[in-house]
């Protein structure tokens, strides 16, 4: 008997429509057909609503506001599972909970490696994401992980704006290897902003590490969630002789008083990718699309090739 080809079928949770739409443009392929009813009291029931049997299914998902589209997505791919899916494939272009990456005080949780067991017993083959918020998050899964890099769009992004006299900053040390990595591709110097933290979402002391004098600062994070830190390290580099101040960060969380953080501060523009639903209300944030970038990815995936090329920083 001829085996046949198992098509491909990509799904989108309900927090991430806006970039399925796109993939699936780039693609040249329809949006797969699904519900997801909800209850009086607010549980809801994702639904397939054609024959998934036998077909490569992937189903974009991003995770913020964490809880309700994370149990989405793990109910979505049970769904699959039990429909007779040949393979299904979380793109997860904002994994949430991944700021919990470790035992940094006594007494709490490793949330980015419960909810990468949660994926993996729900039934997952494969994940794609990117920028997480640490690379070893890879490890924690026991399936695949393609990760991707917004780097990828930024720096030709970045090459393009004809500034004069470019140089990368980190608003933390922790992001000191993601500004080297965007500095050697840039061939450019690089400045460390070193803070201290009075509470979670909170910037205490600051300061900068290297010479901004007259130059064109370009501040690369992987997540502004409050935009304290961002904002805060802005002020104080333009404060410093900078002639101008940008930022780039691939999720654009953008919780509480950020907008107008970032509306108020030093910052001339700060970019996003589309990972998470953009927001309205402040004009110096603008948006880069993902969605030739994840497709790129599923096709590869999908018709077994190497991705590895879309991986570079």
């Amino acid at each position: 008997m001829e085996m046949k080809t198992h098509p491909l079928k990509i799904f989108t949770g309900r927090a991430t429509r806006h970039l399925t739409e796109k993939i699936c443009d780039s693609l040249d392929v329809d949006l797969g057909h699904s519900s997801c009813p909800v209850f009086a009291d607010g549980e809801f029931e994702p639904c397939y609503e054609e024959t998934i049997r036998g077909s490569h299914i992937f189903i974009v998902q991003s995770t913020p506001p964490t809880a309700d589209n994370l149990l989405e997505l793990l109910l979505m791919v049970d769904a699959a599972k039990r429909a007779s899916a040949y393979k299904v494939i979380a793109v997860v272009p904002y994994f949430g909970y991944a700021r919990q990456d470790r035992k940094d005080k006594p007494r709490v949780s490793i949330g980015a490696k419960l909810v990468a067991d949660l994926l993996t017993v729900s039934g997952i083959d494969r994940l794609i994401t990117m920028d997480l918020h640490a690379d070893q998050i890879q490890g924690f899964f026991n399936v695949p992980v393609d990760h991707l890099y917004a780097s990828t769009l930024f720096v030709p992004f970045i090459e393009k704006m004809g500034l004069d006299n470019v140089i990368i900053a980190s608003p933390d040390v922790g992001g000191t290897k993601r500004a080297n990595t965007y500095a050697k591709m840039l061939n450019t110097g690089i400045v460390i902003c070193h803070k201290t933290r009075a509470r979670p979402n909170e910037v205490g002391n600051m300061t900068v590490i290297g010479e901004v004098e007259n130059k064109d600062v370009i501040i690369v994070d992987d997540m502004i969630d409050t935009a304290g830190t961002i904002t805060k390290a802005a002020n104080l580099m333009k404060k410093k002789g900078a002639r101008s101040v940008r930022a780039f960060a691939a999720h654009g969380v953008l919780s509480g008083p950020a907008l107008e953080r970032i509306e108020k501060s030093e910052l001339e523009e700060v970019y996003f990718t589309d990972s998470i639903k953009p927001k309205t209300g402040c004009d110096k944030i603008k948006y880069i699309s993902t969605a030739e970038a994840f497709g790129e990815a599923i096709r590869r995936v999908y018709k077994n090739q190497s991705i590895s090329s879309l991986y570079y920083k």
